[in-house]
């Protein structure tokens, strides 16, 4: 069977392989079976394995849905009765976070940095010091609006050291970017299959401490569907999801495990590397500008910032890519005008020299200067 490749430089779903594809296609089963439950089993441990988990004190719980999905069952299910939580937010998706408090009437602390700035641990350190009620601080990884790199490794100690729980979105960084959960001092980091794993949309997952998610189980019940301890506690006990589990991406996600101890963890983040820099070369060699300081980029999402030319818009360099087989992705600033352009995914630095020719012959097919001009 041929399928078109397209090379997505967007912040996921990500381009995935043919053999990925095709592993949706399986005979019919009912998810219930004891067999589908032992393919279950052995998924768990392999993601909990991806960031040098002890199997022993950590696990791993399923969700049917998107990456978000992991930020709600991480804050309504692992704040204590009377707890606060603090949100470490420079970007987009700390900020989901604090919107989650928000909508489940959680006190919390939005502790918000500039959004191309990594957070001062010295003030960080002081809320926590001057609330001894927080019990859970949470940040993102890779603030996948920007490319913004945070330091988790130190917000985590600081977490440990004032007795909190540290929750990391690592939708964008687990399974490219190295992660060691003990060494990083995370509690819980979390993902969704689509991205780093490069397999298919619709199965997310929370990687976390055994000890902590079953003491949750007296903790405040805020969601039925989206309660950490629930599923974890039916996985436990039955070996399946607690409601239907997306069948076919389940299939589709062990593959692309396959296919990532195949390729090994430093193998794949050198190829991401190599994607990156590419993308950074192409950018740089057109002029354009980007948002974050290149030693604080995480090394995955390059944030681009709109040229000052009557003739740039967006959409139109969009859509010339797009019918050529190149996605390219607006960004998620809402003070400057930007684009993104990620190296997730089963792509080369051949793939990034490719779309180059294709973005400079959008740029020049629309009268676009090159390099691209700004004002100031």
């Amino acid at each position: 069977m041929e399928i078109k490749r397209n090379i997505l430089l967007n912040p996921g779903p990500s381009t995935t392989t043919d053999t990925v594809k095709m592993a949706q296609v399986v005979p019919d089963i009912c998810p219930r079976e004891k067999e589908f439950g032992s393919l279950m089993k052995g998924l768990r441990e392999d993601l909990v394995r991806i960031v040098h988990g002890d199997p022993d004190k950590y696990t791993s719980v399923l969700f049917c849905g998107s990456g978000t999905i992991n930020i709600d069952v991480c804050i309504n299910s692992l704040l204590p009765d009377g707890k606060k939580a603090l949100i470490v937010n420079n970007g987009a998706y700390s900020t989901r976070a604090a919107e989650v408090c928000e909508f489940y009437g959680l006190p919390y602390i939005d502790l918000r940095f500039p959004v191309d700035q990594l957070p001062d641990l010295a003030v960080v350190e002081k809320i926590l010091r001057d609330n001894p009620d927080i019990a859970l601080v949470h940040t993102t990884h890779n603030e996948t609006g920007t490319g913004l790199l945070n330091p988790i490794r130190e917000i985590g100690a600081l977490a440990h050291k004032y007795d909190a729980v540290f929750t990391v979105d690592t939708t964008s960084t687990y399974a490219m970017r190295p992660i060691n959960i003990e060494e990083d001092n995370i509690d819980f980091c979390m993902a969704s299959a689509q991205k780093g794993l490069m397999a298919m949309t619709g199965l997310s997952f929370v990687v976390g401490n055994r000890a902590i998610i079953e003491k949750s189980k007296d903790y405040p019940k805020r969601s039925y569907y989206c309660n950490l301890f629930l599923q974890y506690d039916f996985f436990e006990k039955t070996g399946e999801m607690h409601f239907t589990p997306p069948v076919q991406t389940v299939y589709s996600t062990i593959q692309a495990l396959k296919e990532y101890f195949a390729e090994g963890e430093e193998a794949k983040w050198a190829r991401h590397t190599r994607v990156f820099n590419a993308i950074n070369k192409g950018l740089d060699e057109l002029g354009f500008r980007q948002v974050i300081k290149p030693e604080n980029r995480a090394g995955l999402v390059s944030s681009a910032v709109y040229p000052d030319d009557p003739n740039w818009n967006f959409e139109t360099v969009h859509d010339y890519c797009y019918e050529r087989g190149f996605t390219i992705y607006p960004g998620k600033i809402s003070t400057t005008n930007t684009f993104r352009l990620c190296a997730l995914g089963a792509i080369d630095e051949a793939d990034i020299t490719d779309f180059f020719k294709v973005f400079r012959e959008a740029l020049e097919a629309n009268n676009i200067a090159i390099p691209v001009k700004y004002n100031d």
